[in-house]
């Protein structure tokens, strides 16, 4: 599977973005995908993760109740909905592919990241 994140850019604190990841591939709904974020100087983390069919979603403490993501497996999407954003949001935000149910493992498949700059 190949995929695409866009939907990146510069917002001011308190509020929204909308990050979108494409994905090719007939068998898109084999695999759970999560968005990470990469900052300078720290480990890329999780800060988001759904499973194939979107039972099961996974959410990294520092963005429960703000982050939402979601998927439509029919247009091969995965969508991360970032809402009051804060500056320790800002980062370099990437989408990943495993094929694996566990959401917090390795994953395999990267795309390119796309980069979201919060203001204070």
């Amino acid at each position: 599977v190949q995929l695409q994140a866009f939907g990146g850019g510069l917002v001011q604190a308190g509020g929204s973005l909308r990050l979108a990841c494409a994905a090719s591939g007939r068998t898109f709904s084999s695999y759970a995908v999560g968005w990470f974020r990469q900052v300078p100087g720290k480990e890329r983390e999780v800060v988001a993760a759904i499973s194939r069919f979107a039972s099961t979603k996974y959410y990294a403490d520092s963005v429960n109740g703000r982050f939402t993501i979601s998927r439509d497996n029919v247009q091969n999407m995965v969508y991360l909905q970032m809402n009051s954003l804060k500056s320790e949001d800002t980062g370099v935000y990437y989408c990943a592919a495993t094929g694996r149910n566990d959401l917090r493992g390795q994953y395999n498949y990267w795309g390119q990241g796309t980069e979201v700059t919060v203001s204070s």
